[in-house]
């Protein structure tokens, strides 16, 4: 079938940077210039200091979970210090790629582009969030449970359809280990699978993200030259940031959020979204934590202060209820509820793709709304005053058919790519913005900025630090 490769295509790749220097102002700048000044600046942030207690409490349990995850990775207590240091001295977080092999394109040149931005500023850890409340496959063969190698998709874990389908791969319904299955069911059918899968974990895991955890930690180790250390956190460990927040009374969480009219407000600016122009950006899929149940995440929804499945599953709204929950496995915590804890309270600046751009800003604002209700002024002083908190920095790097694991081997030898792509230019690294034009939210944002239905200036976007 021939036809025009851009046929999927709602907007244009104009129409996206169009949108984003419109939203973004500071990204104009760097559309001619080389990726390591776009990747420099993403990196370039103020040592954390406030005198807000609030964000000062949120931030100093956040670097806890930075130490306990680092040792749970296996690095020694000095290491581990060492991460929870630099949260402090360089507030930035990748939270782009789902949680993916390090060698799936959509992780690997993400991985590339914040190395060049650690380096730029000589950062010791590469400290990120890989969402794992998503199912195997996202659409047909591509997601956390597809790899292609040597032009043939694999199964990565050689799983029946049925379980691709329906379940999380945070859910703790394994044991699953790597098998790197072509569609007939063989393992490891070419070359440069039977070299991976050499290189991978045998072990048995008792989740998916579990699995893709150390299989990332190990290849990090052994084919990555760089001097910089991967700590990946993930929803479990968020999980239980949380429920350090509940289980602590002087938390804004625990004090604030749980059991009062601070959590409708927030929900009700989500719903005041949906029905306007960001309709769509921020959605209610499910109130603060998602049920996990047999390998599946299940809506929850607030009701007379209890958070009530579609099943007979309900929990009391109530912070010790709530962080045994947590810690238990039970429930985990919603995308809303992850970048609540991890960026907006402490004031981390993140680094995402195509949605995450723009929700991550909206997400500040239904934040700012239960802030005011809780009459939160320094926080909301705070959170005026921050410095680009969320940028573009997923797929800023994205080179036409470009293949990680060959590019694995160049980076061991003497010839490096990343130097190659550092110079650059935005305009070519990010290469057809597919993941914007492609989506239809996208193409209503963009009509939404060239009618002047959202500008820069609207009450939503206030939040932004843009």
């Amino acid at each position: 079938m021939t036809g025009n490769p851009h046929s999927e295509d709602r907007c244009s790749a104009s129409d996206v940077r169009h949108t984003l220097s419109v939203l973004m102002p500071r990204v104009k700048e760097f559309w001619e210039r080389p990726l390591q000044d776009y990747a420099s600046a993403a990196y370039d942030v103020s040592k954390f200091r406030t005198g807000c207690f609030v964000r000062h409490h949120a931030m100093d349990l956040l670097r806890r979970c930075i130490e306990r995850a680092a040792r749970r990775s296996g690095y020694d207590a000095e290491d581990a210090r060492n991460a929870g240091f630099q949260i402090l001295a360089s507030p930035v977080m990748q939270t782009g790629p789902h949680c993916l092999l390090l060698i799936e394109p959509d992780a690997f040149y993400t991985h590339l582009f914040s190395l060049s931005g650690l380096t730029a500023h000589g950062r010791e850890w590469h400290i990120t969030y890989h969402a794992a409340t998503v199912s195997f496959s996202e659409k047909a063969k591509k997601g956390p449970g597809w790899l292609c190698l040597d032009g043939e998709p694999l199964n990565v874990f050689g799983l029946p359809r049925s379980r691709m389908d329906s379940l999380s791969i945070c859910g703790w319904s394994g044991p699953y280990r790597f098998a790197l299955s072509n569609a007939k069911g063989d393992p490891a059918p070419n070359a440069s699978a039977a070299r991976l899968l050499a290189d991978l974990p045998s072990d048995d895991f008792p989740s998916a993200a579990e699995a893709i955890r150390a299989a990332n930690q190990a290849l990090w180790r052994n084919k990555l030259p760089f001097p910089t250390k991967l700590l990946q956190l993930d929803d479990m460990d968020i999980a239980d940031l949380v429920a350090d927040h509940l289980e602590d009374p002087q938390s804004w969480l625990s004090a604030r959020l749980i059991g009062g009219k601070v959590a409708e407000s927030i929900l009700d600016a989500m719903d005041h979204l949906n029905a306007g122009p960001w309709q769509g950006w921020v959605r209610r899929t499910t109130d603060f934590f998602w049920r996990l149940e047999g390998g599946r995440i299940i809506p929850l929804r607030l009701q007379d202060n209890l958070l009530r499945a579609r099943s007979s599953f309900e929990v009391k709204v109530r912070p010790e209820i709530l962080a045994e929950a947590l810690r238990q496995r039970a429930i985990v915590p919603s995308l809303y509820t992850v970048f609540l804890v991890t960026s907006i309270l402490p004031g981390v600046r993140v680094l995402g793709g195509c949605r995450q751009a723009i929700y991550s800003p909206l997400m500040r604002y239904v934040s700012a709304v239960g802030f005011q209700q809780s009459g939160e002024q320094d926080l909301l002083t705070e959170l005026r005053g921050d410095d680009r908190p969320g940028l573009w920095g997923h797929r800023v790097l994205k080179p036409s058919g470009g293949y990680p694991y060959s590019e694995l081997e160049l980076l061991q030898g003497a010839a490096t790519p990343l130097g190659q792509f550092a110079e650059m230019s935005l305009l070519q690294s990010s290469g057809d913005l597919s993941s914007f034009t492609r989506d239809p939210i996208w193409a209503n944002l963009s009509e939404h900025i060239s009618t002047g239905a959202i500008t820069a200036n609207s009450p939503a976007w206030q939040w932004s630090g843009s």
